[in-house]
């Protein structure tokens, strides 16, 4: 598996964080339900006592659904961070890249040094392309 960036992990948290907190809401949606119809079905006194046990129930799983939602609102934040972080990492690898020509191209002793550099690397390139075509000739 390849290596993670923080923000990929932190996102990656947060999705499994948002899942399991959805599914803890679903779970209690259905206790909810559950209750709603045991309590129809009971005499009057336990009746009130369901119907309060209910409500509680109910309140506990609109908390979680609108804490299960905020937690996957957070992931996407992160992700959005990710897309921009790396945006701003590329424009600064760009100016960095630039400075290091900039400072080779103004310096009359690092000039002479990359043209003589770029001399070699074509001299190698084009023997290699001799060496091809005496190959192919014989």
């Amino acid at each position: 598996m390849a290596t993670q960036t923080p923000t990929q992990r932190s996102a990656a948290a947060k999705r499994a964080a948002a899942t399991r907190k959805r599914n803890a809401a679903k779970r209690s949606a259905r206790r909810t339900r559950s209750s709603a119809s045991v309590s129809a079905r009971t005499s009057a006194r336990s009746t009130a006592r369901s119907a309060r046990t209910t409500g509680v129930q109910a309140a506990h799983t609109a908390s979680r659904t609108a804490d299960a939602a905020g937690t996957q609102l957070g992931a996407v934040g992160t992700s959005a961070q990710r897309v921009l972080l790396t945006a701003v990492g590329a424009v600064a690898s760009a100016g960095d890249a630039i400075k290091r020509n900039a400072r080779t191209y103004t310096n009359p002793g690092r000039l002479s040094r990359e043209l003589d550099r770029f001399e070699r690397g074509g001299a190698r390139v084009l023997d290699r392309g001799r060496r091809q075509v005496r190959r192919r000739t014989r």
